[in-house]
């Protein structure tokens, strides 16, 4: 679990200018700190709920707290740092927790690929070479539709439209490619791909399971000490 650096609760009470929060500490001071989110966080600003924070040690930070944990208009925990989404995928593939995942004994992050000049987040492969390579794309998942159900995007997003045509190629050169939804909600069942949001990252999914990109999706375990993967969910 992902407890490092501590969790302080606090109360929420509006994110603007997109990288700023303004929350209330547990000893009823305002503080403004750092919204590490670049999307729209639909659903998950809601003024008045609970939130958790992290405060760095770095003294040239101008804003030394980091909001880390809200909650949803529908009442689930989200982890809107996406900064960390990608150390808990790292951390679950460390332990073989992924059974899809497991038999490669090489784990390289941010590898250059692609005809667009892309990085993969991470390429998986063997000393052996016994198994193929392995391309996998992490997206982090905030947005929550109540009933368990947690959908992506949340905003149109061309970079992850690029992505899918990355792993498209790789999948027709006969490489594995693997989209990979980290679902930071702590009571998600299933995930899709909200088509009313971004039409033309939907028509791309559908074209890229066509092709043979693997789909996975897990969720998150959250409560005031942290953060782990947690389970896999029914995907699209």
């Amino acid at each position: 679990m992902l407890n490092s650096p501590q969790l302080f609760p606090a109360v929420f009470l509006r994110r603007y200018k997109r990288f700023f929060a303004d929350i209330i500490d547990a000893h009823g001071n305002l503080m403004t700190i750092h919204c590490p989110n670049t999307g729209s966080m639909k659903n998950c600003q809601i003024e008045g709920s609970n939130c958790w924070y992290s405060l760095s040690d770095n003294p040239k930070r101008k804003l030394p707290g980091t909001l880390e944990i809200v909650t949803t208009s529908h009442g689930q925990l989200a982890g809107i740092n996406t900064m960390r989404t990608n150390r808990l995928v790292a951390a679950a593939l460390a332990i073989n927790q992924i059974p899809q995942l497991r038999g490669y004994d090489l784990v390289r992050p941010e590898v250059a690929y692609g005809s667009e000049k892309s990085r993969i987040d991470f390429l998986l492969q063997t000393t052996a070479g016994n198994l193929p390579d392995c391309y996998v794309e992490v997206k982090n998942v905030t947005l929550d539709m109540g009933n368990g159900l947690a959908m992506f995007p949340d905003s149109v997003t061309a970079r992850g439209t690029k992505h899918l045509r990355e792993l498209i190629e790789m999948a027709n050169l006969g490489y594995r490619a693997v989209l990979f939804f980290c679902v930071q909600l702590d009571a998600a069942d299933r995930i899709e791909v909200a088509a009313d949001i971004d039409p033309l990252y939907a028509k791309t999914m559908e074209l890229a399971i066509t092709k043979g990109v693997e789909v996975m999706a897990w969720r998150t375990m959250i409560d005031s000490n942290g953060i782990s993967l947690h389970q896999p969910i029914d995907c699209l």
